[in-house]
């Protein structure tokens, strides 16, 4: 738990952080400061005697406390600062410890260190996170967006990162912020999941459910691939259903509603999940129903997760780059860096077939 003057020079620094107090502004006084936090004077002048020391803020004898030009005076030691910072929505499972450490072989090869930050897809814990990596002074940024469907809470900091010059390189998807000229490095989901449904299709499926997140523009993307090809196979189209979810939405509500569908008279012959995470989780569900896979329904994912081999059956899915991806990123961060041209990285995912899809008449 954070000492009481922390949480008064945390609260101070993110609004100097996010232009709430620009520089040269005069920051409230102590009794005013003391009031906001609900804390002593103490506390609150040891607070501000940090911020001072890390040139956040500077006092004026008997004319209060100002904001101090901290960009200049942290840019001073940038050309020492080796550290570069990650930012992603679930860093510590799934397919990211492989990103993390394909962007770590280039990173730690060009003599900088990595500093890490996990925002679980909430906007929120995305904002500490980039707050954090601004007071650490990182020469620059990888970032995959959170909930890059919807339009971002924390565009100010973004756009403070943009004064600043900040290099910043997304993966997966991006923000819609021209100005902040950051290159990416992303997968061509749409038509992934236009060529796995296709691929479905032409091995009999008709009803074929769409299970998507749709608060990130993977899942966004892979959905509208989904639903493209059904567009090409007109006469099949309305056999076609889908359900949304978001990432704030528990499994057990997801797969609450796979379950409705599969009860359902018109029973889907297969199912197409956002990734391979979920794919795990309806097979387990499928068997649960006392059904086979895929004999009964047939289930696909997307990412080739590296266990998705090894359960039974192994799961037809799009391959998606991870290592790649976390190496071809850092290496246009380096080169942004050192003001080399950089251009956007988009893939191509291959398709790997294997037991979990069954072609019917």
């Amino acid at each position: 738990m954070s000492a009481k003057y922390e949480i008064v020079e945390n609260g101070v620094k993110e609004k100097i952080l996010s232009g709430v107090y620009p520089i040269g502004e005069k920051l409230p006084t102590e009794t005013e400061l003391m009031k906001e936090f609900n804390v002593s004077r103490y506390t609150i002048r040891r607070a501000i005697g940090d911020l001072e020391n890390e040139d956040f803020v500077y006092r004026i004898q008997g004319g209060g406390m100002y904001v101090n030009d901290w960009q200049t005076a942290h840019a001073k030691g940038k050309n020492s600062n080796r550290m570069i910072g990650v930012i992603a929505t679930h860093i510590a499972n799934y397919i990211f410890p492989s990103i993390v450490s394909g962007a770590d072989q280039i990173i730690s090869d060009n003599g900088y260190s990595i500093l890490l930050a996990n925002t679980h897809n909430d906007p929120k814990l995305e904002r500490r996170s980039l707050t954090t990596m601004l007071q650490s002074d990182v020469a620059g940024l990888i970032i995959e967006p959170t909930q890059s469907t919807l339009p971002t809470t924390n565009r100010d900091l973004y756009e403070k990162i943009g004064e600043m010059g900040l290099p910043v390189v997304f993966i997966n998807a991006t923000y819609d912020m021209p100005d902040l000229h950051a290159p990416s490095v992303t997968t061509d989901d749409k038509g992934a999941l236009e060529r796995l449904t296709n691929y479905l299709i032409e091995q009999g499926h008709e009803r074929i459910l769409g299970v998507f997140q749709v608060d990130d523009m993977q899942g966004v993307n892979r959905m509208n691939g989904y639903i493209k090809a059904y567009q090409e196979h007109a006469s099949i189209a309305l056999k076609s259903n889908i359900i949304m979810y978001q990432s704030m939405d528990s499994t057990k509500q997801v797969l609450t509603k796979v379950e409705h569908e599969i009860q359902s008279k018109n029973r889907p012959t297969a199912i197409v999940c956002y990734n391979d995470q979920l794919a795990i989780r309806v097979i387990d569900m499928v068997k649960s129903m006392n059904l086979s896979i895929p004999d009964d329904i047939s289930i696909t994912g997307f990412d080739d997760y590296n266990v998705v081999r090894y359960i039974n059956p192994a799961i037809t899915t799009m391959v998606h780059e991870k290592e790649r991806m976390g190496h071809d990123a850092a290496q246009l961060l380096v080169n942004l860096i050192a003001k080399k041209p950089v251009k956007s990285i988009l893939y191509e995912p291959e398709m790997v077939v294997r037991d979990s899809v069954k072609k019917i008449n």
